[in-house]
């Protein structure tokens, strides 16, 4: 008997997966997942709320970044952990659906899996966990829309108060927070004149280093940086009423031949009579630009000195070389067509707008068109001291534009300063109470991570975060306060309402749907595999490397023995 136990133990192993195949699983593995989470939240913990810090973030191009948008940090840091992978998506996700809350997404997220933690450790199934969750979520959601305030049904003047306090909000906890009623309104002004066609690109943000912030402007239209002139610019008018705006996608200069054409003279004058060809063919085209009435001539490709010059003599515009976003946002405000060729214009592809003229701005000339008929389009200079410190306040422009755009469409609020997350959290453990069974547990969990937002912004801005939040809790308790918040000046609480801390209410359903997602999602995977490298790749490079040096050396083998 003996023998058959020894040979039963000489079993060789099952190999299943390739060699150096990397398989772990188990509870130790959820745990190490989720740790993982964890730092990559704590990455950004910092930059909550309007006393958060930045981060400055120096690639391996030797270009620094320096940001307080979550998702702007989460691009730029090279994560490889592939369950950290997923808080980089919630928060490129929430940006691109509302373009606020990145930071507070990955912090509830990596709040939620802390507290699941606790219970894997205990043994509990992860789906049990993710059930809870799932539940809360929708409850948490519910919550939300049952507390938001509609500003739908008042008047332009309300709303736009409305909107600004949100883009306040959110500007607050940026760079440019010290100047976020400036901006705010700015903002606002600009997603109303954009109406009611949502596309981003209409908004064209331009930076102008030098100045200061206050010098930043917005124009009812378009402007561009002057463009690449020839000789005879200086002679042309920079300011124009009311004028036409034709706008072309031709170069309007001498080219030479593209084809490689051949042609024999044998006669000077007949070569003559080519140039003169070419010249006529200019001509010609420059005149149908002046014909049309067009006092404002601008082409995608260049204008060549003669162009300038004929152009110059008859008092129109011109400039060539305007990058293509540029020229349709032109096209967009003035309601002109970009034509490609020249010939039978008419008046419908001319734009128009009342007021032209080339400013500086800086150190730039800028090209305005103000006062456009569709008026469908605006744009941003901004102006700052050093280039990082413009970039991020064009990143935090682009957020509050955002949030604007959100708060028009889905026209409802919710207080924020941490407001709306402790009400959800007296919601869920009142909630909580009522439910027999394990799942009372994790919902309560589910309540006690949410307090994560009021908490951070009390820590960021060095309050006592345990005194804050027990104040927090009280006042929510009493049923009366559900919209107090933590108030980051006085270090107290606040009502979130009446201090216009408001958010729109997508950002928060958004953001807590996203989070919970993400949670679940790490719970519920058990095993990761990464497969090795594959020999053959290696082998074959190896291989080929040695048939280029002295290969020979080998075929006297016959090719064996190569490998022991």
């Amino acid at each position: 008997m003996a023998m058959v136990g020894s040979s039963i133990e000489q079993q060789p192993q099952i190999i299943l997966l390739k060699e150096g195949t990397d398989t772990s699983q188990g509870k130790a593995h959820v745990v190490s997942n989720i740790n993982a989470c964890t730092a990559v939240a704590d990455a950004v913990r910092t930059t909550l709320g309007p006393r958060g810090m930045d981060k400055l973030i120096h690639d391996d191009k030797g270009n620094t970044t320096i940001s307080n948008d979550g998702a702007t940090i989460m691009k730029l840091l090279d994560i490889v952990h592939p369950a950290a992978k997923i808080l980089v998506d919630i928060a490129k996700s929430q940006d691109s659906e509302v373009g606020d809350g990145t930071t507070t997404v990955m912090l509830l997220a990596g709040e939620f899996l802390k507290f699941e933690k606790i219970f894997i450790e205990d043994g509990v199934h992860p789906q049990n966990l993710i059930r809870s969750y799932r539940t809360a979520c929708y409850l948490a959601i519910e919550k939300i829309k049952e507390i938001a305030v509609s500003i739908e049904g008042k008047s332009m003047e309300e709303k736009k108060s409305l909107l600004a306090k949100c883009a306040a909000t959110t500007l607050s906890s940026k760079l440019i927070g010290g100047e976020k009623e400036f901006f705010a309104s700015m903002v606002v002004d600009a997603v109303m004149a954009i109406g009611d066609d949502d596309r981003l690109n209409l908004i064209g943000i331009k930076k102008v280093p030098g100045g200061n912030m206050r010098d930043s402007f917005l124009v009812n239209g378009v402007a561009f940086k002057k463009t690449f002139s020839y000789a005879g610019f200086e002679q042309q008018p920079k300011k124009f009423l009311n004028p036409k705006i034709l706008l072309l996608n031709i170069e309007l200069e001498l080219k030479s031949e593209k084809e490689n054409a051949e042609i024999r003279l044998s006669d000077p004058m007949q070569y003559q009579s080519i140039v003169d060809a070419e010249w006529n063919i200019i001509y010609d085209k420059l005149d149908k630009c002046v014909k049309s009435g067009a006092k404002i001539v601008l082409s995608r490709l260049p204008i060549g000195d003669l162009g300038t010059q004929y152009f110059a003599d008859r008092d129109v515009f011109c400039a060539g070389r305007v990058a293509e976003e540029d020229l349709r946002r032109v096209a967009a405000a003035t309601g002109g067509t970009v034509q490609t060729s020249v010939n039978n214009f008419v008046d419908e592809v001319l734009g128009s707008c009342e007021v032209f003229e080339e400013k500086q701005v800086g150190n730039e000339r800028f090209n305005i068109f103000s006062g456009c008929p569709s008026g469908q389009t605006a744009t941003i200079v901004l102006r700052g001291g050093a280039d990082q410190f413009i970039e991020e306040a064009e990143r935090s422009l682009h957020d509050a534009i955002m949030i604007v755009r959100r708060a028009l469409k889905n026209s409802t609020v919710v207080p924020g300063g941490g407001a709306i997350d402790m009400e959800i959290s007296r919601f869920l453990r009142t909630h909580a109470r009522s439910i027999a069974g394990k799942s009372q547990l994790f919902i309560n969990s589910y309540a006690k991570a949410l307090e994560i937002i009021p908490r951070q912004l009390c820590d960021n801005a060095g309050f006592d975060a345990t005194d804050v939040l027990n104040k927090l809790r009280q006042k929510h308790a009493l049923g009366t306060g559900a919209n107090y918040g933590v108030d980051i000046n006085t270090g107290g609480v606040a009502d979130s309402y009446t201090n216009f801390v408001w958010e729109p209410a997508v950002v928060k359903i958004n953001a807590i749907n996203a989070a919970t997602e993400a949670a679940c999602l790490v719970l519920s995977v058990d095993e990761t595999v990464k497969n090795p490298k594959s020999e053959s790749a290696q082998g074959e490079a190896a291989a080929s490397a040695m048939a280029g040096h002295g290969g020979a050396a080998f075929r006297g083998r016959g090719g064996r023995g190569m490998r022991r």
